[in-house]
């Protein structure tokens, strides 16, 4: 049985991770690094990159490199790139794909299975286009976990004992605040809060507005609708973000940055720790909020808080830091990596999938995991009225059915709206779906009796269902909102992401031969020419030939239109130019 393995699937950067001897481990890439870029890229000639090599290139290829998508999923937003359109989903598949890849090179089997992790308070939309992204990367999603529990459970394992933890998680794109209770084997989600758009991009985008507005007052230039420019300035602006958090000030020097009536323009700065502060403050005090509401849901106060564990990347700034203790009381712990513990849970999630339980650090005894649905869940009633059927912070799974009736007499047709969202109105939360239940048995208004259920199951992701009591008539949900991918689309999009990594990995093939083949060219030539006229004329005549068919097939290889048919004629020049040239 192949295993199950851990995906945190970031804004920024995505880790893989996959249990080990009882032990969960994190999947290096191919460069050794232990996070890979969250970043898809697109180059002139048709080549795919993701990662690393992505991101490198973005400054010169901008309009082509895409950063980030996870803040899209859940959305209308598409791109469009060589005449194709790609949906946040599709581009998520692709960093997905690459870290199935990885993880099999690790592993030395194919992966078929995956926990994949999400903000907590993803709401059902999200979590579907999650799956879906998963789907299309040719995996089975076991689960969908919240990014905070699966923190928690990664350290939950090796800490045991007892307690109430806060985990005060600040991604990339995300914010999310969950107090989870550890203890007589269980781990539970009390509550969670959070802010969907709420992270180091924006802290980045601080500063770079800060640099783009000092260039308009020292330099008199704007830069703002200069893309290179402006990929130059984020990446300069996200390297100074990362510096301040170990030193109390940063250089920013950009030089041959843009140009101005002819002449480059060079920018260099010095940015502190309290400036940058200053720029970032109020983003910071966002997350206040969030943490107030998930202590109060929780039902306790911030003193009876026996950890406080801080994770994602943007939790290394010293102010966020500060605030947290400031609203805590307490140190943040730092006993969990804070860009790998949410991947490890996630693993240590899917190593229970396949029957391996769960057993906390010190006790032997087994834990079980029971999370939380983070938003409240409605349907629209007479008036415009949103009515709860499942309150935020109910343990999942779960289930609750209500009895409802019409409004207007002799209905035959009744439209359940589906809401997610806290207010009392219907048009001030979010569609997550909609479906019509017909053949109602012909009444007055109040007299036909609708038995609407709504289930949620262990990854979050809500089915709902309707009947009509008299006749027996029911129908289940069917989500209608724009920004869910059809079943259609999904299958299309498996299609496409076959056929990219078949012509990916033919592209990556055709380089290295490209490569081998120029290189024994070079020496040929060389070996040749140092010969002279020692070399038998019929031999010299049959290298030359060799070397020329070489030559053209090299002359004519363009890697975005490359076939199986091309590389194995290239291969063949080049093993006759192998052999031919061998007894020189």
């Amino acid at each position: 049985m192949s295993k199950v393995i851990g995906i945190d699937l970031g804004t920024t950067n995505s880790c893989v991770s996959v249990v080990e001897n009882g032990e969960p481990v994190i999947v290096h890439t191919v460069t050794g690094s232990r996070t890979t870029p969250s970043v898809v890229a697109f180059t002139k000639n048709g080549e795919r990159l993701v990662g690393e090599a992505a991101r490198r290139q973005a400054v010169t290829n901008t309009d082509r490199t895409i950063s980030s998508v996870k803040r899209h999923m859940g959305t209308e937003w598409s791109t469009r790139i060589d005449g194709k359109e790609y949906k946040a989903q599709t581009i998520s598949a692709m960093i997905l794909m690459q870290l199935k890849k990885e993880a099999e090179e690790f592993l030395g089997e194919p992966v078929t299975d995956a926990v994949i992790t999400v903000p907590a308070y993803f709401n059902d939309v999200q979590r579907q286009a999650t799956k879906d992204a998963g789907r299309i990367a040719g995996l089975n999603v076991k689960r969908i976990i919240n990014e905070p529990t699966s923190a928690a459970l990664s350290y939950g394992l090796n800490h045991g004992e007892a307690q109430k933890v806060m985990v005060y998680d600040l991604g990339g794109g995300t914010f999310d605040v969950s107090i989870i209770e550890i203890g007589d084997g269980v781990i539970e989600v009390l509550a969670t809060s959070g802010d969907n758009h709420l992270g180091g991009d924006d802290f980045d985008a601080r500063v770079a507005d800060w640099i783009v507005k000092n260039l308009k007052t020292e330099k008199h230039v704007d830069v703002s609708r200069d893309l290179a420019a402006m990929q130059r300035v984020r990446e300069a602006a996200e390297t100074a973000k990362k510096e301040l958090s170990t030193s109390d000030s940063t250089q920013i020097v950009l030089p041959y940055l843009t140009q101005s009536k002819g002449e480059a323009i060079h920018y260099e700065t010095t940015l502190t720790r309290r400036q940058f502060n200053e720029l970032v403050n109020d983003l910071i005090e966002r997350t206040a909020g969030p943490v107030q509401t998930a202590l109060n849901d929780a039902g306790i106060a911030a003193s009876e808080l026996g950890k406080v564990l801080l994770v994602g990347g943007s939790t290394r700034i010293p102010a966020v830091q500060n605030k947290v203790k400031l609203l805590t009381g307490k140190e943040p712990s730092r006993n969990i990596n804070p860009d790998e513990c949410v991947a490890m849970g996630a693993a240590i999630l899917g190593s229970t999938l396949q029957g391996n339980a769960l057993v906390a650090a010190g006790t032997g005894q087994n834990l079980l995991l029971l999370d939380v649905t983070p938003l409240s869940l409605s349907i629209e009633t007479v008036g415009g009225v949103a009515t709860r059927l499942i309150e935020r912070n109910s343990t999942l799974p779960t289930k609750y059915s209500r009895i409802f009736t019409t409004v207007s007499p002799y209905q035959k047709n009744v439209e359940i709206r589906v809401l997610q969202g806290e207010r009392p109105m219907a048009k001030d939360n979010k569609l997550i779906g909609k479906f019509v239940l017909k053949g109602l048995k012909r009444g007055a208004n109040g007299i036909p009796q609708i038995d609407v259920t709504f289930d949620i199951d262990a990854n979050g992701i809500l089915k709902v269902s309707a009947r009509d009591e008299v006749t027996g008539k029911s129908e289940s949900i069917t989500i209608t909102a724009d920004d869910r991918m059809s079943e259609a689309e999904i299958q299309q999009a498996m299609r496409d992401a076959q056929e990219y990594a078949g012509a990916d990995n033919i592209r990556r093939e055709a380089l290295e031969v490209v490569s081998e083949a120029q290189s024994l060219l070079n020496k040929t030539e060389q070996k040749v020419k140092e010969a002279g006229k020692q070399m038998d004329k019929a031999k010299r005549k049959e290298i030359k030939k060799d070397c020329a068919d070489l030559q053209k097939l090299l002359g004519k290889f363009r890697v975005d239109k490359v076939t199986e048919e091309d590389l194995n004629r290239m291969r063949d020049a080049k093993a006759r130019l192998e052999m031919s040239s061998a007894s020189i």
